[in-house]
């Protein structure tokens, strides 16, 4: 698991509970990665939020809601690498990525 801290709750659908949504500058920690489409975007499955039948259509957060920790870079690499399945091109994917330092 790769912790990411939400930095962008802002525009919750409709259609997804509060109950089921982010808070900003909560840290969660992502458990899989996709790329959607046709958006072509990563987005992220958490580990502490599962986005059920209930919030269809959304089923993952897209990745730009979160920043991750330099550390944790190379590790988030290899699980875009290890899940997605859309054969995209993995460097213009961490693009998408917000970067943080520990202060």
């Amino acid at each position: 698991m790769i912790e990411a801290i939400c930095i962008d709750a802002t525009n919750k659908p409709n259609d997804i509970p509060n109950s089921k949504w982010l808070v900003e500058g909560e840290t969660y920690h992502i458990i899989y990665t996709t790329t959607v489409l046709p958006q072509r975007q990563l987005a992220f499955h958490l580990a502490e939020i599962s986005l059920d039948e209930s919030c269809y259509p959304y089923e993952y957060f897209l990745s730009t809601r979160f920043a991750i920790m330099e550390e944790d870079i190379e590790s988030l690499e290899q699980l875009i690498k290890d899940c997605d399945i859309a054969d995209l091109n993995v460097g213009e994917l961490m693009k998408e990525i917000n970067l943080t330092r520990l202060t």
